[in-house]
């Protein structure tokens, strides 16, 4: 069977043992606030309490990478159990008293998790953030708004930018509100029915830091969709940063040469000495790839009967490390947006010759000739077609106004200066969400509010949280010399 049980140490315990970097300090915490249970109900002696109690805070003081956890042994706890056995005897067995490893793995995996979901709140309130700067900055930068890559109308590049926020906020609120289920306590379960010892499942659950027990034991054993969710989600934000990526990486490229990528987001090629290729935005664009894979394995493997471990085994790491992912990038594309140089000059002369005021001359066409919104829409066309053979934009709209018997003065030269004005169009669009640059700033303000508030709210639950996991620690270090 030696052989058997190498394979099955090397195919499946090592997979979760790789997982022990991402587990360690959280099982840690799980760890101790069992013992101190434990201790607190009789179910050991004091000078056992004691020792184990020791034996776990000189686990915690150390990093994961000295414990040497050894897929021979088996699995994360049993790995943990032997290290701590050979160190302090037997007594290490009494973290087995009252739950099962999936109960310890889990309690840590949400601590992770918990810890992780508020990170990249943070991080999405800041990328918001600096996304509303950028945007007041070049809330009058002229640009053509571009759908299909065509020039679509005038905008401006603040305006551009400034779409990006709120997909950001918006998943960033979700993600705060999927935490209220992530930060829910599976401690005292037991097998799936509970725990002939802890019976005191909120007071577990408040000395680590969750907000409640999750009550149904069976369910707090073996719910999937909390984490589900938050990957979900986290996927959808990096998904809206991977849209803003691919549109850079277009702006930035010599053809379109819009914008320019600080030195610390592009990589030179080793060969070709004129390249300065934008690998930042490759890395966002990359990633969105690699969240979408993580999410639809995680997908995949909650597709189950119900108490199957292989739903758990394969998100121990596989979520930590989709959500740090999702953070590291979050942090990359507000650098990136940070230190971006805008050729506010290419961008005004992206509007010569696009003719993107059609649409507010058929509109002009409209209600002073008379015509419906298509006929217009018709001759307006007509009159851009002609402008191909030489004609102006004025002279074209004659000719195709006059070939149909309306007369081309019912559009004054007024008419024309305000429509061939970029500058006139963007601020004409000052209703709720425009391009106008009093509704370009009054939309920063109130997203740059929602991003601070948020922000606020994630990391005073950090702090919150990491107050009762040091208290967890503290009362440990007082009840081993007590």
């Amino acid at each position: 069977m030696t052989r058997e049980r190498d394979d099955l140490a090397a195919s499946g315990y090592a997979w979760e043992i790789a997982d022990a970097p991402v587990l360690h300090d959280a099982l840690n915490l799980a760890d101790l606030e069992h013992a101190l249970e434990l201790r607190a109900i009789g179910a050991l002696t004091d000078t056992d309490a004691k020792t184990l109690i020791r034996g776990l805070l000189m686990l915690h003081g150390i990093p994961c990478e000295e414990v040497g956890y050894d897929p021979s042994q088996g699995e994360l706890v049993t790995s943990r159990e032997a290290y701590l056995a050979d160190r302090i005897g037997d007594v290490a067995g009494y973290l087995r008293a009252g739950r099962t490893r999936r109960e310890a793995v889990r309690t840590a995996f949400r601590i992770v998790v918990r810890r992780q979901v508020l990170d990249l709140v943070v991080d999405a309130c800041e990328l918001a953030t600096i996304v509303c700067d950028r945007s007041e900055e070049h809330a009058r930068t002229l640009m053509p708004d571009y759908t299909y890559l065509q020039p679509a109308q005038a905008s401006t590049f603040g305006h551009y930018l400034l779409s990006f926020a709120d997909p950001v906020l918006r998943d960033a609120q979700r993600l705060m509100t999927e935490y209220a289920n992530v930060n829910q306590s599976p401690a005292g379960s037991g097998a799936a029915n509970g725990s002939p010892l802890i019976k005191d499942r909120e007071g577990a659950a408040e000395a680590l830091g969750f907000s409640a027990p999750a009550e149904h034991i069976r369910d707090a054993m073996w719910q999937t969709d909390p984490f589900s969710h938050v990957l979900f989600h986290a996927t959808s934000l990096v998904l809206a940063e991977d849209r803003l990526a691919e549109d850079l990486e277009i702006f930035a490229s010599r053809e379109f040469d819009f914008v320019a990528l600080a030195d610390n987001a592009v990589r030179p090629s080793v060969l070709m000495p004129q390249k300065r290729n934008p690998y930042a935005l490759t890395v966002v664009r990359g990633s969105a790839g690699i969240m979408i894979g993580r999410l639809t394995g995680q997908l995949a493997l909650a597709k189950a009967p119900s108490a199957r471990s292989d739903t758990f085994i394969y998100a121990y790491g596989e979520v930590p490390r989709a959500l740090d992912l999702a953070g590291r990038v979050t942090r990359l594309l507000r650098s990136v947006i940070a230190g971006l140089t805008v050729n506010e000059a290419r961008m005004a002369g992206a509007l010569d010759g696009g003719r993107t005021e059609a649409a507010d001359l058929a509109t002009v066409v409209m209600r002073r000739c008379g015509l419906d919104y298509h006929r217009a829409h018709d001759v307006v066309a007509q009159a851009i077609a002609r402008t191909q053979d030489g004609a102006s934009v004025a002279d074209g709209l004659a000719t195709s106004l006059n070939e149909i018997g309306i007369d081309s003065m019912l559009i004054t030269e007024s008419d024309m200066a305000a429509v061939l004005d970029p500058s006139a169009l963007v601020e004409s669009r000052d209703s709720l969400g425009g391009s106008a640059y009093a509704s370009i700033m009054s939309m920063c303000a109130r997203r740059r509010a929602i991003a601070d508030v948020l922000r606020g709210q994630a990391l005073s639950e950090r702090a919150r949280i990491e107050e009762r996991e040091s208290s967890v620690v503290e009362r440990a270090r007082k009840a081993s010399i007590a």
